[in-house]
C-alpha cells in the first residue's frame, strides 16, 4: 500500500475533518480515505458516455426529468470549395 503525505492543510479543514471521522466513528486517516474512496469512485472511465448519460439522469429526474424542444432540421449546406 503506498502513503500520502498532505502538507499545507488548513487548520478548520484539519478540525472539519477530525470531527467528521469522529462523528463516523473512524480515524481521521481512515475517514480521510473513505472520503478520497468515495469522490473517485464514481470517475467515468469509459467513453461511450454511458455513465456521464447516467449521472445527469440520477440528477434531473427527481425534478420530474427535463423536456428538450428539438430546433427544426435544416437541409445540410454544401461544403465550400477551395480550389476556384
Amino acid at each position: 500500500m503506498a502513503s500520502m503525505t498532505i502538507r499545507n492543510l488548513d487548520d478548520d479543514l484539519k478540525t472539519l475533518l477530525r470531527l467528521r471521522a469522529a462523528r463516523h466513528g473512524k480515524s481521521m486517516e481512515e475517514e480521510a480515505r473513505s472520503i478520497l474512496r468515495s469522490a473517485l469512485a464514481d470517475r467515468v472511465e469509459d467513453n461511450s458516455g454511458a455513465a456521464l448519460y447516467a449521472a445527469i439522469r440520477a440528477r434531473v429526474e427527481p425534478f420530474g426529468g427535463v423536456e428538450l424542444e428539438l430546433p427544426p432540421r435544416e437541409p445540410q449546406t454544401e461544403p465550400l470549395n477551395f480550389d476556384e
